[in-house]
């Protein structure tokens, strides 16, 4: 049997972590842990999260409707309830605004892969939503395409939403993500980012599959995929405005090829530009033939 209350002062320690680390600004964010079938645990709304009381924390359903507490419960509950119904492993999600990874939510740029080993291990890929209102369905159901394949979501213009089986784990992955927002910047910063070879990369998966962490990119669906382009979230780019330009991709990097860099000045690994621009060869010699 679950002790709501050692799980409530769970929910005020993560929430003063996330409001001394700076990803949640005044009222900013939101807590919850899923404590039973029907019964979540939720951090009230208006309120700080650095100051939180085991007493200030309400119960709701799983439609939303709040049971019990003193303080109403957070206006955007629906989007942690709509990460339980599609994930019945999940126990607790933590949704905030950590300034590094919110960046690149605002500027709607896809996080790079095959960089750094740990956040391949952790994280993977890394989807951004498109953009909807915060607090209504629709902004819930943002997050509907991606919370099958991942444990940490960016919310286009808005922040991070991270999930996992206590609200320890939950945590974890959006300050990970924050860290590894803030080490790109400063790795551009320098003047360039490098990137290891598919090799290395299929070695950390490897390893990650024998610690039973889950990533798509050691399915089936995604085997034949350049495990170090975005590939598994690529389709939902041009609904959601993403698009890469502070960050080159990585060098192509297709099962079996060779993973020499790309020649200067050329997009590397843009796989859809490069099928553009012989498509657009193909027609011009075709209408010189006919002249």
């Amino acid at each position: 049997m679950m002790n709501a209350h050692k799980i409530k002062q769970d929910i005020c320690e993560i929430g003063r972590r996330i409001y001394n680390k700076g990803f949640a600004a005044a009222n900013d964010g939101n807590i919850t842990v899923r404590i039973s079938e029907n019964e979540v645990l939720c951090t009230p709304t208006m309120h700080s999260k650095g100051f939180l009381k085991p007493d200030d924390i309400s119960t709701v359903d799983m439609t939303g409707k709040q049971l019990s507490g003193r303080k109403k419960r957070s206006s955007e509950a629906l989007l942690h309830l709509e990460i339980y119904k599609n994930r019945p492993d999940i126990k607790s999600v933590v949704h905030c605004h950590p300034p590094h990874a919110t960046a690149f939510a605002i500027a709607r740029e896809p996080i790079p892969q095959c960089v750094l080993p740990e956040v391949e291990v952790f994280l993977g890929d890394v989807p951004i939503t498109k953009y909807e209102t915060p607090g209504g369905q629709a902004f819930a159901d943002t997050i509907i395409p991606f919370v099958q394949k991942t444990n940490v979501i960016i919310l286009a213009n808005h922040g991070t939403v991270s999930y996992g089986v206590d609200v320890e784990q939950a945590y974890w992955w959006t300050e990970i993500l924050d860290a590894y927002c803030r080490m790109l910047m400063l790795a551009k910063s320098l003047g360039k980012v490098n990137y290891f070879s598919e090799g290395k990369e299929r070695e950390l998966l490897e390893l990650k599959q024998q610690w039973g962490w889950a990533d798509p990119r050691n399915t089936k669906e995604y085997e034949d995929c350049d495990i170090c382009a975005n590939d598994i979230f690529r389709e939902s780019w041009h609904e959601s405005g993403v698009e890469r330009r502070a960050f080159e991709a990585p060098p192509a990097m297709p099962v079996g090829a060779s993973t020499a860099p790309a020649a200067p000045n050329a997009p590397a690994g843009d796989t859809s530009q490069e099928a553009l621009i012989q498509a657009i060869t193909e027609r011009v010699v075709a209408e010189l033939a006919r002249r």
